[in-house]
């Protein structure tokens, strides 16, 4: 073969739908370089913050304020004082408590009002519409606009101070994300597997708890990080509804070390690193369940 058919060859070879031009290839390497190198700084933009508080948490309180950035007379005192000033396991179990029992029920009507709105045929289809829309309309209401009316109703209902008190408001400002997440599920889930259930001669509540239940188990387990996540942040509702000191929760614990007059700025990041280090934890064990929740029915077809 002489040189004329290799180079015919070569650019045959060029033509063919399976192969990728040298140019081409280059600038998906350096596309692919580009967006590497943005994907480590918008990560770094955001692991910064934390890695802040870490340092602040292990520097002096006089030190905060005047060199914040200073690595010298790093110290772990404020870590003791935080674990001595905090009462730990009570702030953690009542915390827990409420997010499990807030986070629980929520989460099942929820369940209950995203199947209705999918599955559910209404004789009317604007009032379909209508209770969709007033669901999710609560994503677009302040929590601040909700303290007042929520403390007037704690007190006709008597439960002011208890933990009905902070539950009953988790759970109606749950129940808007969580219906638009199962919602956005339940559209793009087969319908088939429901109807061949059905003809089985599997009735209503087996065939939610246990063909459409366990089939949603990446929303599940979304939800149930975001809003543990929620309630272990939460400090409006708890710092205006709980007025006794057994029933302290996380946010309001770190509150503590804010005076009249003075704040212990390092007992306070370390109080702050305490609270976060649980919630990095979780959400680290259950990265994939909530990246698979959050895309869930974005690719159809």
């Amino acid at each position: 073969m002489t040189t004329t058919d290799l180079d015919t060859a070569s650019r045959v070879a060029l033509k063919e739908p399976g192969s990728t031009p040298p140019v081409r290839r280059r600038k998906s390497r350096r596309t692919a370089i580009i967006i590497g190198i943005v994907a480590y700084l918008v990560t770094f933009l955001i692991i910064l913050p934390l890695l802040w508080i870490v340092l602040l948490s292990l520097q002096p309180s006089e030190n905060i304020l005047s060199n914040p950035f200073s690595f010298e007379n790093l110290t772990f005192d404020n870590y003791l004082n935080a674990a001595t000033a905090l009462p730990l396991l009570r702030m953690y179990g009542n915390t827990i408590l409420i997010a499990v029992v807030s986070v629980t029920v929520g989460t099942a009507i929820s369940f209950m009002s995203a199947f209705a709105l999918t599955r559910m045929v209404f004789r009317r289809r604007k009032v379909q519409s209508s209770v969709r829309f007033y669901l999710l309309a609560g994503l677009a209401v302040p929590v601040y606009i909700l303290l007042f009316p929520v403390y007037r109703i704690d007190l006709a209902l008597g439960i002011f101070g208890t933990y009905a008190a902070l539950i009953l408001p988790y759970v109606a400002v749950s129940i808007p994300f969580n219906t638009l997440l199962m919602t956005g599920f339940l559209r793009e889930f087969p319908t088939e597997i429901e109807e061949a259930a059905i003809i089985d001669g599997v009735g209503l509540w087996r065939l939610c708890w246990s063909v459409v239940l366990p089939l949603m188990r990446p929303v599940i387990a979304t939800i149930l990080i975001f809003n543990v996540v929620y309630v272990f942040n939460e400090f409006p509702f708890a710092s205006i509804l709980i007025n006794n000191p057994d029933m302290v929760t996380v946010s309001l614990a770190v509150s503590r070390f804010q005076g009249q007059y003075t704040v212990d700025y390092g007992g306070m990041m370390a109080a702050a690193t305490l609270v976060l280090l649980p919630q990095l934890i979780i959400y680290a064990i259950f990265q994939r369940h909530v990246i698979a929740g959050m895309t869930v029915g974005a690719v159809k077809g």
